[in-house]
């Protein structure tokens, strides 16, 4: 066995689970207790600041500079007492994720002494280097100057002896070079195109507000034997290896007994999320071995994304105190179930009514199929741009995998509601007689049950399904930022929502309609038009991707075709026309993402080339030695009849030949290929020249090195297993 991997595996098998005393406390005690929020706003500034703040948070109104100065001394004296030595902006770049440059409060004052400093011009912007990060041609490489300015609506938090400050990060000439800036302006329209709609039905509604859960699924590695694997440490999967004998056939993983190591991390885990105010409640075993799924309650949205991204960010720390690597990829290991990050999504009202949730009152039902129905045929119109806000080189192996939802998009809504929609449906256009709208209002509308259960089993193949009270954006991947479908979801849903309320506006002005009348015309011409997205079946099979063509819906199972509808002339007049993005900003986005595409392609080139080349071939050729001995060993012995003796030895030296040969050959013609890609200027061509040219040799290579593995000693073998890295405990 190579030195590295037997020492991995001995680390391994040294290791005990890792116990805190902090983890035995209650949550409840601890919740919150490294957040600058309301409460602790409170207790730290006066009345009229801490007004001003609230102002700011829930209704966005400027913060001026004096009260910028009391929140400033506020947050500093807080944090002190917290243990922070210094203070940063924290934000969200065009990397997918976060960022941070951190200042000292110490500053010399003169005559030897010195003081902590935090002023509201710290607090409220900063001047970032910006130069080296993603910004698709917004400015050139010179001009490094970029903003971040305070977001108050996300509170502030500790960070071991960091105070860190949620920003917005910007250039110099304004455009958005982060995910946080475009979804807080997609929170604001869809919020004001909502709020529009709600008061329909309810004329106190002054605020919709958008809430997410997301579920964060991952592997727990062995950091020692994640450690010898270059591929895992340097593209986050496994590039090469063989299935174990024993994967997840069994189930036996699947809401298991959680192993000790990981019990222990998952509550050193919990115990920093409640501190940062991240409300986890769940977790549990997954399906595949050393899988895992941890998920909270439900907040505000924006909040929410901050709370994933930092999330990822703690894991990944306290996993170094427990000897592990956490692996947010969404394929990590070939044959198993690889991980997403479902975000579910609904709209609440400021008076405490969620917009998804069936009512107890025809009319409170006729909200709901409102924003139901209006949900739909957003996904209707813009499934392409839904698609592309889930598209990455690394979710592109779990889309369609007989695992995960397909790359084509559709929505489940089960057996109760699709016969609601059904006999809504075949309502008579125009105005209602007062009978029809009595058949309507009470058997149809006023049945639908306040709590509705899915007769037809939960859909895990569906990418937007209907989970009641909200919908679960199921395709999004384990390693996305949130902020990039929810901007696209909310967007699709404000300019919807306000079609929506044009057209029911001038069916009361023009055609004398009642409101309700009008509503019920809307949306039966909204369900004849968006049924083709509805899907109730096995988005699995070969059956769906026929009848998905046949209703014309697109299939974009790459990420350079999924991405390409971003620059289209419609969907950059979408963002533009919501004051989410400009023209400038789409395009360079569209960049961004196809560079970061390029990229990762090219990384796991790289790495399965050495790996190839530098572990696969010299310990097959070790292994071919040995067996070439034998054989002469065995001639020594039987003469001119040793053929009889070493058939078997000649046989498998031939065939290691014959894959050491396909190896050398592959990787050959993958560099050759590569050296094309990198000579293109065109982004898009690039992309496609190693998605279809490139990308397709990983495949070649790992065949014949995995069949070596079979065949070598695995006293020989260099890299850890998967029956090591998965059922290690």
């Amino acid at each position: 066995m190579s030195n590295l991997r037997s020492f991995a595996l001995k680390e391994t098998l040294n290791r005990k689970p890792r116990l805190t005393e902090e983890a035995h406390n209650r949550r409840s005690e601890l919740y919150a207790a490294n957040v600058f929020n309301k409460e602790t706003q409170r207790h730290y500034l006066d009345s009229a600041a801490f007004t001003a703040l609230q102002e700011a948070i829930v209704h966005g109104k400027r913060i001026d500079r004096s009260i910028a100065d009391q929140c400033a001394s506020a947050m500093k004296a807080w944090a002190l007492n917290r243990g922070a030595t210094h203070y940063t902006h924290w934000f969200q770049p065009l990397t997918g994720t976060t960022a941070e440059k951190h200042d000292a409060f110490f500053e010399p004052i003169g005559d030897g002494k010195a003081m902590e400093k935090f002023g509201g011009s710290q607090l409220v912007q900063q001047e970032p280097d910006a130069s080296s990060f993603p910004n698709g041609g917004i400015r050139n490489t010179f001009e490094a100057r970029g903003y971040t300015a305070w977001d108050p609506s996300s509170p502030a938090f500790v960070m071991g002896s960091t105070l860190c400050i949620p920003t917005i990060f910007v250039s110099y000439t304004g455009e958005a070079l982060d995910n946080k800036t475009p979804l807080l302006r997609a929170l604001q329209a869809v919020d004001n195109a909502a709020t529009d709609v709600a008061k329909y039905f309810d004329k106190n509604v002054k605020k919709v507000i958008v809430t997410l859960g997301w579920e964060q699924e991952f592997f727990l590695i062995d950091d020692a034997l994640a450690k010898a694997r270059p591929d895992i440490m340097m593209s986050g999967r496994t590039l090469l290896g063989h299935s174990s004998a024993k994967g997840q056939q069994l189930d036996d993983h699947y809401f298991g007994s959680i192993p000790s190591r990981a019990l222990a991390y998952l509550r050193e885990l919990e115990f920093e999320c409640v501190s940062l105010a991240i409300p986890v409640k769940t977790r549990h075993n997954e399906v595949a071995p050393n899988q895992f799924e941890i998920a909270p309650l439900f907040e505000e949205a924006n909040l929410a994304v901050d709370h994933n991204s930092l999330l990822m960010d703690v894991m990944t720390k306290v996993a170094e105190r427990h000897h592990f690597k956490v692996l947010f990829h969404e394929k990590p290991f070939a044959g198993i179930n690889g991980s997403g990050k479902h975000n579910n999504w609904s709209l609440a009202t400021d008076t405490g009514v969620n917009l998804l949730a069936p009512g107890k009152t025809p009319m409170s039902n006729l909200q709901f199929l409102t924003f139901f129905v209006n949900t739909i045929m957003a996904v209707h119109n813009h499934a392409d741009l839904l698609r592309a806000s889930i598209a990455s080189a690394s979710n592109d192996h779990r889309l369609g995998a007989n695992e995960a939802p397909p790359a084509i998009i559709s929505v489940f809504i089960g057996e109760q509601l699709t016969k609601v929609l059904d006999n809504l449906e075949k309502v008579s256009s125009g105005k209602l007689s007062p009978e029809e709208k009595t058949e309507l209002k009470l058997n149809v509308v006023g049945k639908i049950p306040y709590v509705l259960l899915d007769n037809t089993d939960r859909n895990r193949t569906s990418p937007f399904a209907f989970t009641g009270q909200k919908f679960e954006f199921r395709a999004v991947g384990s390693t996305a930022n949130c902020a990039v479908p929810m901007t696209v979801l909310n967007t699709i849903m404000a300019d919807q929502l306000i079609l929506f309320k044009a057209k029911v506006d001038s069916l009361i002005e023009k055609k004398k309609m009642k409101k309700d009348d009008a509503i019920f015309n809307v949306l039966r011409d909204y369900i004849k038009k968006s049924k083709s997205i509805r899907f109730e079946g096995d988005g699995y099979g070969d059956a769906w991707v026929k009848e998905a063509k046949k209703r014309g819906l697109s299939n974009n199972k790459n990420t350079p075709d999924a991405l390409a509808v971003k620059i289209n002339k419609e969907n950059i007049k979408l963002f533009e026309k919501h004051n989410i993005l400009s023209h400038v900003e789409s395009e360079a986005r569209y960049e961004i993402e196809l560079e970061d595409y390029v990229m990762r392609v090219q990384i796991e080139g790289r790495v399965i080339g050495d790996l190839a080349n530098s572990y696969i071939i010299p310990t097959a050729i070790e292994y071919q030695n040995m067996l070439l001995k034998n054989v002469r060993g065995l001639k020594e012995i039987f003469g001119a009849s040793y053929k009889k003796h070493a058939g078997d030895q000649l046989e498998m030296i031939q065939t290691i030949s014959k894959h050491i040969a396909g190896v050398r050959k592959n990787v050959y013609e993958m560099v050759e290929e590569r050296k094309k890609a990198n000579k293109m200027t065109d982004g898009a061509k690039k992309a496609k020249a190693y998605c279809n040219k490139v990308k397709p040799y990983f495949e070649k290579i790992r065949v014949h090195c995995d069949q070596l593995e079979l065949m070598v000693s695995d006293e020989l073998w260099p890299l850890p297993k998967y029956r090591e890295l998965l059922l290690t405990k």
